[in-house]
Parts: structure tokens; C-alpha cells; sequence
């Protein structure tokens, strides 16, 4: 799956809203000062490539504290929520069952702003409830696989979530640590920049839904969250000509988008196996270890997710 790059006018209107140096050379010193900061932190691995620094310095607008800090998080989360991290292999069942009834796809095109849009939905309302890690860990396989290929720069994420499909049944195992687990992981630990969610084909198990997430969600975030009930209104944020097919786009069907992209995750193999090793070790971090309950509060004080 090839991600068109921006260029031209979008590309230098991009790199100033992310305050991206107009020498390149700037740009590789800042690496360099990272990759030294990584040298002198005893906890964290230095196997980062120059591919995914960049990407971590304009998803945080060049700021160096804000991209040590998502550093240390990314390598954090890694050893912190292993089952979000380990037999990343989408040929494994697990795996190709969730791909199979979960469209998940970046689509290849970029919004005027130059934005990247994200598809999500289900693809049968009868079908048994997905693996709810399997479905976390399949999306920041994506999110991994972007570090690498964002090669220029997109101003942020766009979310498209079709709800058509929803059923309670379908979100009974979501509990709130798990989505208190992976939100932490989206927000804290990936330089993405989230500019809008939408919600399209909407039912009454919507609001509940949204309602038992946005606790988890930092304010800004929780502001950009679109409810549309029909699917014109989403073309005034997405140009209708970059969907897939299914909602009336030119980008293909969301089961080919979806395909191309299980079949760049199983390029990535053999690199998610390598990455297994590649996390924080707590015990060499100066100063005091971080802890579970430090990162993510204790499970007992969240409540299940209950939709009548």
C-alpha cells in the first residue's frame, strides 16, 4: 500500500504549521541531539533509525523535550502492555481473524489541509466479538509501519468510524483498562497528531460508546469528535472523491485497501519479531521505576461498560 506523500504548496504549508527548519541540515542535527540524549539514558534501547526520528520530530513540531518524552513513553508502553507489542504477525489466527472482520485502512490519499484518513468498521453485525488486543495491537502495527513510511510529513490524523455495524454484544469486552491501556499508548507514546473523529452511520449504542470513552481522551480531543447522521455532512471534512468505494470515493473498496495493508503488515514480520526485544528496562531507568499503577491508575477504579 503506497501512502501519497505531500508536495508542492500542501508539503511547505505542512512543514510551517509543523515548524519544520527549512535546512535540512537542521533537521540532522536535531537527530543527532537526540540520538545523543538516547546514548546517555541507560533504560532505553538506541536502535531508533533516522526514519522514524523524523517522523517523532514533526508529529511533536520539532520541539526536543516533547519528542524525548514520546520516546521514552514508546519504549515504555512496549515493556509496560506487552500484549499490545508481542506476535505482531498478521498471519498468526488471531490475527487474520480480526483483519477479516475489521477494516482498518489508512487511505492513500491526503484532505486539502493534508491530512491522513483512517477507515474503521466492521464488516457484519453478526459476526462474533473480535479479540479486543488483537483488534488494539493490529492498529498500532499500522501506526508503526507510518513511522517508517510518512517520509515528508502529514499535518495530522483524520478518523472516520462507521458505527453501522455496531451492536453492544460487539463492545461487552471492552473494559475500561484496556481502553485506558491503549489510548495512553495512541496519545502518549506516537507523535500522531489527531485533528478530527468522525462518526457515520450512527445508532442509539453511539452515544454510550463515546460517552464511556472521552474520560480517556485529553480535552482537545474530545472537542473534535464529529457525530454525523448521513453521509453528506462527512464530505464537508473528507472529500467524498479520497473514500473508499462504499461511501462513494474513487480510493477502491475498503476490503482492497484493507488487503494491501495486511499484506505491508506482513512485510514488517520479521521487524515487529526484532521489536520484541527492543523496550524500557525499568530496572536500569534513573531515579524510580515506572509502575503500572503509576502509568495507568489501578483497574479497580474504572467501571465496566455497561449498554442496555
Amino acid at each position: 500500500m503506497s501512502l501519497i506523500q505531500p508536495s508542492g504548496d500542501l508539503s511547505a504549508k505542512i512543514k510551517e504549521e509543523l515548524r519544520e527548519p527549512a535546512n535540512p541540515a537542521d533537521i540532522e542535527r536535531d537527530i543527532g541531539i537526540i540520538r545523543e540524549w538516547l546514548s546517555k539514558q541507560p533504560h532505553l534501547p538506541k536502535d531508533m533509525d533516522d526514519a522514524r526520528l523524523r517522523t517523532f520530530l514533526r508529529g511533536c513540531k520539532f520541539s526536543l523535550e516533547r519528542v524525548k518524552q514520546k520516546l521514552d513513553m514508546y519504549y515504555t508502553m512496549r515493556n509496560a502492555v506487552p500484549e499490545f507489542f508481542t506476535d505482531r504477525d498478521v498471519s498468526r489466527a488471531e490475527m487474520a481473524e480480526v483483519l477479516n472482520v475489521i477494516h482498518m485502512p489508512p487511505l492513500p490519499g491526503l484532505t486539502p489541509n493534508g491530512c491522513r484518513v483512517v477507515m474503521l468498521r466492521g464488516t457484519d453485525k453478526d459476526i462474533a466479538t473480535p479479540n479486543v488486543v488483537e483488534s488494539m495491537k493490529a492498529t498500532l502495527m499500522i501506526g508503526d509501519i507510518r513511522l517508517a513510511e510518512e517520509s515528508v510529513g502529514v499535518a495530522g490524523d483524520v478518523y472516520v468510524l462507521d458505527a453501522s455495524v455496531a451492536t453492544p454484544t460487539h463492545f461487552a469486552k471492552f473494559t475500561p483498562a484496556l481502553v485506558k491501556k491503549f489510548l495512553i499508548c495512541v496519545q502518549e507514546a506516537y507523535p500522531v497528531k489527531l485533528k478530527e473523529v468522525h462518526v457515520i452511520n450512527v445508532s442509539p449504542i453511539v452515544d454510550t460508546i463515546v460517552n464511556f470513552v472521552k474520560p480517556f481522551l485529553k480535552e482537545k480531543i474530545r472537542e473534535r469528535i464529529h457525530i454525523h447522521s448521513n453521509i453528506e455532512d462527512l464530505y464537508k471534512y473528507v472529500p467524498k472523491a479520497m473514500l473508499p468505494s462504499e461511501y462513494g470515493g474513487d480510493a477502491g473498496s475498503c476490503k482492497e485497501l484493507n488487503d494491501a495493508w495486511r499484506a505491508k503488515m506482513g512485510e514488517y514480520t520479521a521487524w515487529f519479531k526484532e521489536q520484541e526485544a527492543s523496550k524500557a528496562n525499568e530496572s536500569l531507568r534513573p531515579g524510580a521505576p515506572k509502575t503500572a499503577d503509576e502509568l495507568f491508575g489501578m483497574d479497580g477504579t474504572f467501571r465496566q461498560l455497561t449498554i442496555d
